[in-house]
């Protein structure tokens, strides 16, 4: 299953969890009614009244639920770092002296850039001894990943990174989307038995005339736990067929199952286990977790038994060696750190080299559109290469609240001096002086001369961040961000799209619930859009109009081959595209997997694609919510 078929069937999922939710309700008000009719004909009341009465029930139950639904969802709209604080995660700070912490960070950045979506922010679950984590939010610009100490401390580096790619393949296929939404809904259906649950708390020991009271708030907390029951097999019907996929995507992007099958052997052998201290946050997060966090079972359980997905990954493992190793562990605990010592991850490693700046290489369509959020082990490779090579001044910068800005408004400076005078006084204009001035350094001493290749990387480690700036002063950045494209309307088709991914991805870690949906639109509904996007790629990428006009054909005979639709160059170039997104990124998932083999169609119409146009198909298809891994393949 490719990254497009994933997203098709989490938009079938989203309607499937929308059908068990009424199927809750519809069993939650039946047996309210039930009890409201025992009572009321116990009490020789009249049909009429009895009628009513199971209206008024009816009602009253539909109310609370939905209304529980609202304030839950209402609580989420931060996004993933809503349910990281929940959990009492603490900020990874992005410099300092904890080891364990800077080798999760540079984990995360590895797999990061590979993916090609942006750096989410880190958490860890300091009062967690268990080996768990998890990853929150509505979209890859909102993420967070959480790990427990225990994690940090019990698994070596490839376990960690096992881990890890395990959680980022919850990001990449929708998964986060759709867990966070069950947050939301199960509440609703809980609500019954909370409010039976206080109301008992409060009432005991009462005056006796509260005994109609507490004999209502004892029916609604049983009643209720009707609404636990229905909420448990959804996220366990729900979770598990993913949990299997996330395993398997994470086998196939870091190259070996050790990893992941070593930290799943440790659940299962040191004495902490997975389970969290936090029982009731942990309940309510347990489909959202890499391991169990609560220990149910049997229809309820969110994860597959421990032992099958070591089999899956391992086929000789037994139970008797799980309890070898557990008895091992328990009387000597595994120390990753040492581990780690054990393996070599410790000493200084030469990293691969980058491709010349000027190298051209072979891709296909289909190829490409098989890449998206689907790394596997050369990405991963690439990963390692583009981390290495970017500059360490640079990745300090990325890291630091107040260089951030200055950093990501260098990277959209044009070729052109007199281009870049205009530029520096639209950030003046805006910003002040200081800040254009540093931008323009940065821009002059490092960014004119980056590798083509590290661009992206960069802005994609500087995010986390740059969300951390104040709404206002974000708002003030996007502004400046647009001026300087539209400077004067001669800009590359690079820095608009550059421009539009930090416009993408600032507004939706903004406001994360607001962008959170699964396309639904057809290719058919979107042809002018396809047709100015296609034009714009091709007129950019070749100087001469028959050579565009070529590249156009070879793209739009890819998505719409039975379609009359002749190349017209936009002479406004790529301002066109400002009213082709919102139209393309919501296209149906399968079709904008038809779509990005066009883009790539059109840019590699030749057979051939610079580093440079590489990156910029990476960019166009990270703006569509596409993440592409790194194309550095082989020299064509």
């Amino acid at each position: 299953m490719n990254f497009f078929e994933h997203q098709a069937t989490a938009r079938r999922h989203s309607f499937r969890l929308v059908l068990l939710f009424a199927v809750a309700v519809a069993g939650i008000v039946l047996a309210v009614d039930a009890a409201a009719w025992l009572v009321f004909a116990n009490a020789d009341a009249l049909p009429g009244e009895t009628a009513t009465m199971l209206v008024f029930t009816t009602l009253v139950t539909l109310g609370i639920i939905g209304l529980g639904s609202l304030y839950r969802v209402a609580t989420l709209r931060g996004g993933g770092e809503s349910i990281a604080l929940q959990m009492g995660g603490v900020a990874v700070p992005e410099q300092g002296n904890d080891f364990h912490l800077r080798r999760l960070r540079n984990v995360v950045e590895e797999i990061a850039i590979a993916s090609g979506v942006p750096m989410p922010r880190l958490y860890v679950l300091e009062h967690e001894a268990a080996i768990n984590a998890f990853a929150a939010g509505y979209s890859p610009s909102d993420a967070v990943v959480a790990v427990t100490r225990g994690a940090l401390e019990r698994l070596n580096r490839d376990e960690l990174q096992g881990v890890i790619a395990h959680e980022f393949s919850h990001i990449l296929n929708g998964d986060m989307r759709l867990n966070i939404r069950l947050i939301g809904v199960l509440f609703g259906i809980l609500m019954l038995a909370i409010i039976g649950r206080k109301v008992l708390e409060l009432g005991r020991g009462r005056d006796r005339n509260a005994g109609a009271i507490l004999v209502a708030a004892l029916i609604a907390m049983v009643v209720g736990y009707i609404g636990l029951f229905f909420g448990r097999l959804i996220k366990a019907g729900v979770s598990r067929s993913r949990e299997r996929l996330a395993d398997a995507s994470a086998v196939q992007f870091t190259r070996q199952t050790s990893g992941l099958a070593g930290a799943l052997k440790k659940i299962g052998g040191v004495d902490a286990g997975s389970k969290l201290s936090h029982r009731g946050d942990a309940e309510e997060i347990s489909h959202m977790l890499f391991g169990d966090g609560v220990g149910l079972r049997s229809w309820f359980a969110t994860h597959p038994p421990l032992v099958e997905r070591i089999q899956a990954l391992e086929p000789g493992f037994s139970d008797e060696q799980l309890l070898r190793l557990s008895l091992q562990w328990h009387a000597n605990p595994p120390s990753g750190l040492e581990e780690d010592a054990q393996l070599g991850f410790t000493g200084a490693v030469v990293p691969p080299p980058l491709p010349a700046a000027t190298a051209e290489q072979a891709v296909t369509p289909a190829a490409v559109a098989a890449q998206v959020a689907q790394p596997g082990a050369d990405d991963y490779r690439r990963a390692d290469a583009i981390a290495a090579h970017i500059p360490a001044d640079l990745r300090a910068l990325a890291t630091q609240r107040e260089s951030v800005v200055p950093l990501l408004l260098g990277l959209l400076f044009d070729a052109q001096p007199a281009v870049v005078d205009k530029q520096g006084d639209e950030i003046s204009a805006r910003m002040g002086k200081t800040v254009a001035l540093e931008a323009r350094r940065l821009h002059q001493q490092f960014l004119a001369t980056l590798h083509p290749a590290l661009r992206l990387p960069l802005a994609s480690l500087a995010f986390p961040v740059l969300r951390l700036r104040p709404r206002p002063e974000l708002d003030v950045f996007l502004d400046t961000v647009n001026a300087m494209v539209y400077t004067d309307g001669i800009v590359s088709l690079f820095e608009y799209c550059l421009a539009r991914l930090l416009t993408v991805h600032v507004r939706e870690s903004l406001d994360p619930s607001r962008y959170a949906r699964f396309g639904r639109r057809k290719l058919s509904e979107v042809r002018s859009e396809i047709a100015t996007l296609l034009a714009v790629v091709a007129q950019s990428g070749n100087a001469d109009a028959d050579a565009a006009r070529k590249a156009y054909l070879a793209g739009i005979q890819r998505v719409m081959p039975d379609q009359a639709m002749p190349y017209l160059a936009r002479p406004n170039g790529v301002l066109a595209l400002d009213d082709a997104w919102m139209p393309l990124d919501a296209l149906e998932p399968l079709a904008k997997e038809v779509l990005v083999e066009a883009i790539t169609a059109t840019i590699g119409h030749d057979g051939r694609v610079s580093i440079a146009e590489a990156e910029l198909l990476r960019t166009i298809c990270s703006t569509l919510h596409c993440p592409l891994p790194p194309l550095l393949g082989k020299a064509a």
